[in-house]
């Protein structure tokens, strides 16, 4: 799978297999922002991140009312959703951080409102709606030397 190019997906199992495939290019400390609408596919794509490092997709849920959850597997996996952030500030609070500088894998649904704790190397993942049942996935990556 090419992930230079848009990805399009016409199911759930297709949006979860990109982040598989994303996942296989992840590496400790990465950190990647997901931008979407709502009902877009965010959390099935962490799904298929976290599938990758063994993590039970079935186990993965949006975080909207934890603003985070830790998964274990053979890397740490870290998803956030900011949706229910007021400010930058709530995210310092909960040590947000500490989290994209460490040893796991950061996967952020709706980071516009903490962009600015974001690092700047993170890789950008854009999911859209091209109809009720397909959607364009964009990932926008790193070079890691």
């Amino acid at each position: 799978m090419d992930l230079t190019a848009p990805i399009a997906s016409s199911s759930v199992e297709e949006t979860i297999e990109a982040g598989y495939e994303l996942g296989k290019k992840l590496r400790p400390g990465d950190v990647v922002c997901l931008e979407g609408d709502l009902g877009a596919g965010k959390t099935h794509f962490v799904k298929g991140v976290a599938s990758y490092f063994g993590v039970d997709p079935e186990s993965v849920s949006s975080p909207t009312y934890t603003l985070i959850h830790e998964y274990s597997g053979e890397l740490p996996v870290y998803h956030f959703d900011c949706y229910r952030l007021k400010n930058v500030r709530e995210a310092f609070e909960i040590g947000a951080e500490e989290y994209f500088y460490g040893e796991g894998v950061c996967l952020i649904e709706w980071p516009g409102i903490i962009d600015s704790l974001i690092p700047e190397e993170a890789i950008r993942v854009d999911i859209s709606h091209v109809s009720d049942s397909k959607r364009s996935i964009h990932i926008h990556q790193k070079q890691h030397e």
